[in-house]
């Protein structure tokens, strides 16, 4: 089995939206949906969460000099 992966989460994700957005699914099948559905959004936020604590921005000093800085994202 493949290792799980945030683009393959995400499109298991995707997929089960278009299902149930396609009506064809009975209540308990929509639940069911929904509870893989939940639990792929929960590892994708997850995968974001610990990348964006990753990230750094590179900016040029006033020198001319690369230096790292934290992202801030507002």
């Amino acid at each position: 089995m493949a290792k799980k992966t945030f683009e393959i989460a995400l499109k298991q994700l995707e997929e089960i939206v278009r299902e149930m957005e396609s009506g064809d699914l009975s209540l308990e099948q929509a639940v069911k949906k929904y509870e893989t559905g939940i639990t792929h959004s929960k590892y994708c936020l997850d995968i974001l969460d610990k990348t964006e604590k990753k990230i750094t921005q590179l900016t040029r000093g006033n020198d001319g000099s690369m230096k790292e800085e934290p992202f801030d994202n507002e």
